[in-house]
């Protein structure tokens, strides 16, 4: 591999100002936050980026500050998903010259899913970019389901194909599948929010990819797991499981994540761009109950 990248992954949220526009100035914070954190690396214009909602100009603007901010002291891992193979892969090749460890792609929606295009959308991303590729599994974006085998000739025949973002529920059994079909040449991320983070670990996984507004909580039970302490690390991640269980939910999770993330001041608005779905007064302040009721070490 060209670099290990084991471990915990923030997933990096686009900061907008009051005019949706980007808020740049609140990048280095969020960098911040997942170096302190002890991330293993920072993950930007993913679904969590709002990656479809930017413009190219957008992309550049973030992905160079991103890597100014991280350069040497944590990894970044880049969103090339595209609706097509040339964009795809222009977006790799653009994130590769701006200096990112690695570029995470997800398959197209296709009107017929086939897994023969996909093999090919890959293959020519491989055969353009000499970072390494993180595959991302996740069927309910795009309707493209990846099978445990395919994932392994993935693995097997594209020499820049490093990782698996998992994130085809229900992940545990998934975790171990994958694992049965390449053993330990491929590095398999979680995703997801974190929810079953623990199960996925203890199966194998070597990390996780993922916007959890207190990835510090992330690193520590990856830590406790590293070391054998299985115990320690159910006790941590139980611990924390009221606000991972709050914050992961479906269609509202990047809006609660933004407001959390606010509250620690790493963001000066917890905007999304339209149509994302933004929480309510209601739902923000269940949040907050959610959150006082953490004890956070």
């Amino acid at each position: 591999m060209s670099r290990k990248l084991d471990g915990i992954h923030f997933m990096m949220p686009t900061p907008f100002d009051d005019q949706r526009q980007i808020d740049e100035d609140c990048i280095p914070r969020l960098v911040e936050l997942a170096v302190d954190a002890g991330c293993a690396g920072i993950v930007c214009l993913g679904v969590m980026g709002e990656h479809t909602r930017l413009t190219d100009g957008e992309r550049q603007q973030i992905i160079r500050r991103v890597a100014q901010e991280a350069a040497g002291r944590i990894s970044v891992t880049v969103g090339a998903s595209a609706q097509g193979t040339y964009m795809a892969v222009q977006h790799a090749l653009e994130a590769q010259e701006l200096g990112v460890t690695a570029v995470m792609v997800a398959p197209p929606t296709m009107a017929k899913p086939n897994l023969d295009a996909v093999f090919a959308y890959y293959k020519a991303i491989n055969d353009a970019v000499a970072i390494s590729i993180v595959v991302q599994d996740f069927p309910e974006v795009n309707g493209v389901f990846m099978p445990a085998p395919f994932i392994g000739r993935l693995k097997e025949e594209l020499e820049q194909v490093h990782y698996l973002k998992l994130e085809d529920p229900p992940t545990p059994p998934k975790v171990t599948a994958v694992s049965n079909v390449t053993g330990d040449t491929l590095g398999i991320f979680g995703g997801l929010g974190g929810v079953f983070l623990l199960e996925e670990l203890l199966r194998g996984a070597c990390g996780t990819m993922t916007g959890f507004a207190y990835p510090e909580v992330l690193v520590e039970v990856h830590r406790y797991v590293s070391a054998g302490q299985e115990e320690q690390a159910r006790a941590h991640f139980y611990r924390y499981l009221p606000l991972i269980r709050y914050e992961s939910q479906q269609g509202i999770g990047l809006s609660l994540r933004k407001e959390i993330l606010k509250r620690r001041g790493a963001l000066n608005t917890a905007n999304l761009r339209h149509p994302g779905a933004e929480v309510d007064e209601a739902t923000r302040q269940e949040l907050y109950r959610t959150l006082d009721s953490v004890e956070f070490s």
